[in-house]
């Protein structure tokens, strides 16, 4: 942050961007929802460099890499339509690498969305895509 910006702000939390406070809502509502219904949470954003996974989750029966979209209420289009096709690839390549670092488990894997639709800055709908894509690329796991 610029030195001006700093001293003018004084000591204390730096303000968020709205994006990042709304992804971060967002991310805390999804998971509380996988964990309500039933999923243990492995990992939140998991990076490997180049692509990020907002939730790695399981329920015992396969592992689920899940990309979370927070949106205000009333806005355009869904959440989920945010999810593109370099933004599925990048997902993919992420979860390739996490399930590379945890040994290549052979487990079955899956990637949902998570939609998040906000009121007044907290989560009023939480809607949970499963199975929204597959593995982008041509790839195959394991």
């Amino acid at each position: 942050m610029m030195g001006w910006l700093r001293r003018w702000l004084g000591p204390g939390e730096r303000p968020r961007p709205e994006n990042l406070r709304r992804g971060r809502v967002g991310e805390d509502a999804a998971a509380r929802h996988l964990r309500d219904s039933g999923w243990k949470v492995l990992a939140r954003n998991y990076t490997d460099g180049r692509g990020e996974l907002d939730i790695v989750a399981t329920n015992g029966l396969c592992v689920a890499f899940v990309e979370v979209k927070a949106r205000t209420e009333g806005g355009w289009g869904r959440p989920a339509d945010a999810v593109d096709r370099a933004k599925r690839r990048r997902v993919c390549a992420a979860a390739l690498h996490y399930l590379r670092a945890a040994g290549t488990p052979r487990v079955r894997i899956r990637f949902d969305i998570v939609e998040v639709l906000l009121r007044d800055g907290k989560a009023a709908e939480v809607r949970h895509l499963e199975d929204a894509f597959g593995l982008e690329g041509g790839r195959m796991y394991p």
